[in-house]
């Protein structure tokens, strides 16, 4: 049992490295184009800091709100939370909502972490997302 919980652990770590800097690089280039930028966190965590232009909508109420992403299904959308997690799943009720644009740009953290590198230079935007 130790040992399946140590290889989750793993998995996880993996995937969210990997998911990393191509995925968070996209999201700020939907972010600059326009793309509605959603925190599914608390609003604990949220008041405590948050993307600039960041609208709240918790995980937990997506399903009753899909009204507040708009009736174009198009529309480019990025969600975020702590780690990724949350905004997986946030990202897959959007999706079987309809809405065919939507990316999972992972943790805020991270998120901020690459900014800070697209910003000093030290990596790159994709020249198409």
């Amino acid at each position: 049992m130790k040992k399946i919980y140590i290889l989750g652990l793993l998995i996880t770590a993996l995937f969210q490295s990997g998911c990393s800097n191509d995925t968070q690089v996209k999201a700020w280039n939907m972010i600059k184009q326009g793309a509605l930028l959603v925190d599914v966190r608390t609003p604990g965590e949220f008041k405590s800091g948050h993307l600039p232009g960041a609208r709240l909508i918790p995980l937990d109420t997506i399903s009753s709100k899909i009204s507040a992403f708009g009736s174009d299904k198009s529309r480019p959308i990025v969600v975020y939370c702590k780690s990724g997690s949350r905004s997986s799943r946030a990202e897959s009720i959007l999706k079987a909502a309809g809405f065919t644009n939507v990316l999972n740009g992972g943790g805020y953290n991270s998120l901020m972490s690459v900014k800070g590198k697209l910003d000093s230079g030290e990596i790159k935007p994709a020249s198409d997302s």
